[in-house]
């Protein structure tokens, strides 16, 4: 706890104003049968404690602090689901688990912070696992939606959205889903784009004399060899199977490995020999077919980068139609 009351106090003085209190993974001396709800919710109280404090060494006139509280918080970065789609919080949690934290943000002396509580976090029954997506139903999650308090005035955070359908996206929003959390999907894209380069260069240069091709594949599996802590656990079958998930799971684990220092040098010279000889629009339609009509509408130069980027901002276009922008 007092390494997590240091990360929440890094995080306000670095100029973060959304903070997520979640209190929900055991500390490494916690029972094994996991934590009760009352726990948690005194376990968040202590690091609102912990920002507050750090938000009266800002400067006069920052914004004030918001919250977002709950108990429900998913695995990080996708489940190992296979099954049925997660069971959508019950409607009746909701006052219970309001009670608790606002309790304890009595028993902590925050209760001046409870006003800037905008958001909790419950299980809507959208997840993501190893090669599964479960997409949101809002007939199962009806209750919930009309489950929220008035005071405090809540919205709530739904965890794990990657991989949902635009039109399920939207049926969040509405259903006051209002804060949809994204990650790995926004790293897939990225692997997408830099994959698609690495096809388009070899097409394009692989015969020219004098080239060396970038190995970024070779080096992101090479690094994810040398060190499996971060996917070991996630991915299961034959090697075969493995091998394929390594890079093409919806968990996207290898997003660990790009900053592995072979992987950056790759990556610079797939940008650099794409930028020094650009290939012709043909190969971009075929590995890259949004990129390329960007390009040839005038939206986009045919740089690397600027397709890397523009590749993940089409997934961040998807979240923003959902949202009304």
């Amino acid at each position: 706890m007092h390494k997590a009351c240091e990360l929440v106090r890094a995080c306000v003085l670095a100029g973060y104003n959304k903070i997520h209190l979640d209190a929900s993974m055991s500390c490494s001396d916690d029972s094994k049968s996991g934590l009760d709800e009352r726990t948690i919710a005194q376990r968040a109280a202590i690091l609102c404690r912990a920002a507050e404090n750090a938000f009266e060494e800002l400067p006069s006139g920052s914004s004030p602090l918001l919250y977002v509280i709950g108990s429900e918080v998913p695995t990080p970065g996708g489940e190992s689901l296979t099954g049925a789609a997660p069971a959508v919080t019950s409607a009746d949690r909701i006052h219970h688990t309001l009670q608790l934290f606002r309790a304890a943000f009595a028993d902590q002396n925050v209760t001046s912070s409870w006003d800037r509580v905008i958001g909790m976090v419950v299980q809507a029954g959208v997840e993501f696992g190893e090669n599964a997506i479960f997409d949101y139903d809002r007939q199962k999650a009806a209750s919930l939606s009309s489950a929220l308090p008035a005071n405090p005035a809540l919205v709530y955070e739904a965890h794990s959205t990657d991989y949902q359908k635009p039109a399920a996206l939207a049926e969040l929003v509405e259903d006051h889903f209002a804060i949809l959390k994204v990650g790995p999907w926004l790293t897939f894209a990225f692997r997408e784009a830099v994959f698609a380069l690495s096809a388009i260069e070899r097409e394009w240069l692989a015969q020219r004399k004098g080239v060396r091709l970038s190995q970024v594949r070779e080096a992101l599996e090479a690094a994810m060899l040398r060190n499996a802590a971060y996917w070991c656990s996630y991915y299961h079958g034959s090697e075969d199977e493995i091998r394929l998930a390594r890079v093409y799971s919806y968990t996207d684990r290898c997003r660990y490995y790009w900053g592995d220092a072979e992987v950056q040098q790759e990556l610079a010279k797939l940008r650099a020999n794409f930028d020094a000889s650009p290939p012709p629009l043909t190969l971009l339609s075929q590995y890259l077919p949004r990129e390329y009509e960007a390009i040839r509408s005038g939206r986009l130069r045919a740089q690397a980068e600027e397709m890397i980027q523009e590749h993940i901002r089409n997934v961040l276009r998807v979240y923003a139609a959902a949202c009304g922008e």
